[in-house]
């Protein structure tokens, strides 16, 4: 399945969705029509409510979501059931995750550290193969597919980066890096905006990244459940195309089978001794090619207001923003 969460275009709050092809499902509208009892369609709410209980509440979306396909146009009910159906154009598609606990970005393509740090005269330093490293990022800072990325006042190196997260469905501490499937909700596609010229000199000081990442982070469009991934895992990991274009031009191209830490190791690392909570999200960090800073600004200047990025992961979808 791939869940989003959603709101009829300008209507405030958000609700949990599934998407199917061009249209969303309306989950706990649809369990409604189908007779499911008010204690259990709370679950369906919103994604929030869903990771309460991931197991449980997947299994109930996963029913009600068959249940509504195999009913004839000619039932009852049927005409209530489409009603529940609602066109993507008709809607807008929020974070998946509208306020996760936390945001862990790790660093786990080989690649991409090599080539931005060669491009700052600098070696990859041995502790980086002997485990995997992240930062935290901003939970407030969350963007949707569709929405305007504003240009901080502060930053004349704008920058996307191109990464797959997942997200944490359950309770989890000192999770076995085989067993990181049995805590894991689903993946998605992020985008960890960043500022370069500020994160440069931040880090200097020997902390960050920080502020040249705190001020947006988009996420989306669907959280997509491991099931459907799993014609293209390839032991630990996925054969997924990965692609950043700006204005239309492609500018970056990987796979995330590319990582050379699994995001089992990366789940390991990070629930060492504290807990991971049901919303997470852990990303991957930049795949190799998938940022302007790795590319270079001859291949392309930093980002502008006007610029439109989508990056684009196979199964997961495309995830647009412009810079206003």
């Amino acid at each position: 399945m791939r869940f989003v969460s959603f709101a009829r275009a300008g209507a405030p709050g958000h609700a949990l969705g599934v998407l199917d092809g061009d249209s969303v499902l309306h989950v706990a509208n649809a369990a409604a029509v189908l007779g499911v009892p008010d204690a259990e369609r709370a679950a369906l709410a919103t994604m929030e409510t869903l990771l309460v209980d991931w197991d449980r509440g997947r299994a109930l979306a996963r029913t009600v979501v068959e249940r509504a396909a195999a009913f004839p146009p000619g039932e009852r009910v049927a005409p209530l059931l489409a009603r529940t159906k609602i066109p993507v154009q008709a809607l807008t598609l929020h974070p998946p995750v509208a306020h996760p606990p936390s945001i862990r970005d790790f660093y786990a393509f080989e690649g991409h550290v090599k080539t931005a740090r060669s491009r700052r005269g600098l070696a990859v330093p041995p502790e980086w193969y002997e485990f995997p490293v992240f930062y935290f990022s901003n939970p407030g800072a969350l963007v949707g597919p569709g929405a305007p990325v504003p240009k901080p006042s502060f930053t004349e190196a704008l920058d996307y980066e191109l990464e797959i997260a997942c997200v944490i469905g359950k309770r989890a501490r000192n999770v076995a890096p085989d067993a990181w499937r049995e805590v894991v909700a689903g993946f998605t596609i992020l985008n960890d905006w960043s500022a370069r010229d500020v994160q440069r000199r931040e880090m200097a000081v020997g902390l960050g990244p920080a502020k040249g990442k705190d001020f947006a982070t988009s996420l989306g469009p669907a959280v997509v459940t491991l099931d459907e991934l799993e014609s293209r895992r390839r032991g630990e990991r996925f054969d997924l195309a990965m692609e950043a274009r700006v204005n239309g031009g492609v500018l970056s191209r990987g796979n995330v089978s590319d990582l050379h830490w699994t995001f089992g190791q990366m789940i390991a690392r990070a629930s060492e001794d504290v807990y991971l909570f049901p919303g997470d999200v852990i990303g991957s960090g930049t795949v190799g090619t998938g940022c302007i800073l790795e590319l270079g600004t001859d291949v392309h200047r930093w980002l502008l207001p006007g610029d439109e990025v989508t990056l684009e992961i196979d199964l997961l979808g495309s995830l647009t923003n412009t810079i206003t």
